[in-house]
């Protein structure tokens, strides 16, 4: 037996990208499609059709409506950055921190990433994927429908590949970020690392996970590394992703751009040589302003790279260390007041170009016909509320994949 139809019927508005381009780029980028007095309509886990009320034939079949009436819809958020696969929390650190201490000062004494290692490896894996569902519900509630989870809290076999699985069996889209940073048993030993990753785990990871990621970052790895790792990473089949410029400018772009990575993450260090490079390739600037804000960093240069030409998206970089944030909403609001970027660029860095690095662009970050039906209902009466409302609750339903959650 077939399932009902699910209508989502007067709403308010209907924003969704107006291209239909992936990535978009300049102009394209804030060119938003709205609709007043709408509907959506799915079948199964397909949007069917889009439009207003007025335009709504007569439907035969069972439909399950919804009303909508003072609901705005925006196609389901899409988080192309997050390290979702943990265990424990960083508090105590955060509270030094928040008393004087500086990041690299707390990893140098162990702290920092490598105090979540030692959590995490300590989890097991049904804790780990408990944590990885929790953390996808919350994310959930703030309207993503699609987030990318990173390993690289394991930094051994075992709890690598249990994170990725973690991820994968949460609904996420898994990426090894194999080279996150040394682990502590290897005294510092880059390359030794290196070689046992991509000898004992990158043959497995590479049948879990989509993509391969590398932070490219003094006290982390050199470009010389980098290469070695996602060139075997690419040899294996997976997609291109890197951590790089968040502290220092140490070749990020200029290695991602010379290998067809998908992204560079981070950039709130990229100069203006960065800029031009990025934004002559067809490599996407992921943009994380909560964790420049977290670590009170600079912002990173969105507005600049926007206007340069640089495909740009937006995501949270939730983890518990240096984002510990989980909501896109929040993001979009600090785009709009912390790196200049217009509700309507900031909406389409977090659906279409997010689908984009994620391979996805062909079926997520849209509300049209054909694309997978994941809509976030906001209960506002106009769809930039999701920048506007700064850490307001402006999520009232989400639909993903045409199931109400």
């Amino acid at each position: 037996m077939n399932e009902p139809r699910l209508l989502v019927r007067d709403l308010a508005q209907l924003a969704t990208s107006a291209s239909r381009r992936a990535p978009l780029r300049g102009a394209a980028l804030s060119e938003v499609e709205v609709l007043e007095d709408a509907y959506v309509l799915c079948a199964g886990d397909t949007i069917e059709a889009v439009g207003r009320m007025r335009e709504l034939r007569a439907l035969d079949g069972d439909v399950r409506e919804v009303d909508g009436r003072g609901l705005c819809a925006v196609p389901g958020l899409v988080d192309c950055h997050t390290h979702a696969a943990f265990a424990g929390d960083r508090v105590e650190e955060f509270s030094l921190r928040a008393a004087g201490a500086g990041y690299e000062e707390l990893h140098a004494r162990g702290g920092g990433i490598l105090s979540t290692v030692r959590a995490t490896r300590a989890a097991g894996e049904n804790a780990l994927h408990r944590a990885v569902e929790r953390h996808r519900d919350w994310m959930r509630g703030h309207g993503t429908t699609t987030f990318e989870g990173k390993s690289g809290y394991g930094l051994d076999r075992d709890t690598e590949l249990a994170s990725l699985r973690a991820v994968r069996d949460a609904g996420g889209v898994p990426t090894w970020l194999g080279a996150h940073v040394v682990p502590p048993e290897l005294g510092g030993d880059a390359d030794a690392y290196l070689d046992f990753a991509l000898a004992e785990v990158l043959p497995e990871a590479a049948q879990i996970a989509e993509a391969a990621d590398v932070f490219l970052e003094r006290g982390a790895f050199d470009v010389r590394q980098a290469r070695r790792f996602l060139e075997a990473c690419r040899d294996a089949g997976l997609a291109l992703r890197l951590h790089g410029d968040q502290f220092t400018e140490q070749g990020a772009i200029p290695l991602a751009v010379e290998l067809g990575a998908r992204s560079v993450d981070h950039l709130e260090a990229t100069g203006e040589e960065g800029i031009r490079t990025l934004a002559a390739s067809d490599v996407v600037g992921v943009v994380l302003p909560a964790s420049a804000l977290f670590l009170g960093r600079p912002m990173p240069p969105a507005r600049a790279l926007v206007d340069a030409g640089a495909a740009v998206a937006l995501a949270t970089d939730f983890n518990p260390g240096s984002a510990f944030c989980e909501s896109l909403p929040l993001c979009c609001s600090l785009a709009a007041t912390q790196i200049k970027l217009s509700p309507a660029e900031a909406l389409a860095a977090c659906t279409v170009n997010a689908a984009h690095v994620l391979g996805r662009a062909d079926r997520l970050g849209r509300l049209a016909p054909g694309f997978r039906a994941d809509v976030v209902l906001l209960g506002v009466p106009d769809w930039r509320y999701l920048a506007y409302h700064l850490g307001g609750n402006v999520v009232a339903g989400v639909a993903q994949a045409g199931e109400l959650r």
